[in-house]
């Protein structure tokens, strides 16, 4: 329900947002940012550009990027928290989550999102984490879990406006969407994995001194 280590779980979240809000900073006092259009410029510029080629980097960028400390100031405390509580499956896992959520987020929103735009932060981010937390329990059937999503819902559960076209102006629903889209399949994949898993232990495949035929 929780990580392991939440000492160190908490540092890496610290370390993670450290970043986001320096490079923030060296774009304020090194760049000029602007809105989010064709016009943006300094590293704003390497945002997701949908259907460009030269906007496909942005996949990997766009998360580490935003509009101004405003708009990182609205993510830092659910990056925070739900990048924590998504630990508790041990950091490889917080990888392999945040991975799936980011390229499925971003290339969906390569694919869907309006010519002319560039998409910039990690709310999509944000937003996988917190369906991967929501359906986890459900897909591994831990009441514990299950538990920590209802809390999470009570909580957070209005941000999933956020995936509805149109709700907000300059906001990228489309971001938000696909990193929906990609926590319920990260969720799926953990628990998929788990489940391998198990069934090789019991095959005696991961006991120390036997070699599979």
């Amino acid at each position: 329900m929780i990580p392991r280590r939440p000492g160190r779980a908490a540092l890496i979240m610290l370390g993670i947002v450290a970043l986001l809000y320096l490079l923030e900073l060296i774009d304020q006092l090194f760049f000029q940012t602007g809105v989010m259009s064709r016009r943006v410029t300094g590293l704003d510029t390497n945002g997701i550009q949908p259907r460009e080629l030269d906007g496909l980097d942005g996949i990997a960028w766009s998360p580490f990027l935003h509009l101004g400390f405003g708009h990182l100031v609205m993510n830092t405390v659910p990056l925070l928290v739900l990048g924590w509580l998504c630990m508790a499956g041990g950091v490889r896992q917080f990888v392999a989550v945040t991975l799936v959520v980011l390229l499925v987020g971003g290339l969906g929103t390569w694919l869907t999102g309006q010519d002319g735009t560039t998409h910039l932060g990690a709310s999509g981010i944000a937003f996988g984490w917190l369906l991967f937390l929501l359906v986890r329990g459900f897909f591994n059937r831990s009441a514990g879990q299950i538990l920590v999503a209802v809390v999470l819902f009570l909580y957070w559960g209005g941000m999933l406006w956020g995936v509805l076209p149109g709700g907000q102006p300059n906001v990228s629903w489309q971001a938000h969407l696909f990193g929906v889209l990609g926590g319920v399949l990260a969720a799926w994949l953990v628990r998929r994995g788990d489940r391998t898993h198990t069934a090789r232990y019991a095959r005696g495949d991961d006991q120390p001194g036997r070699l599979g035929s």
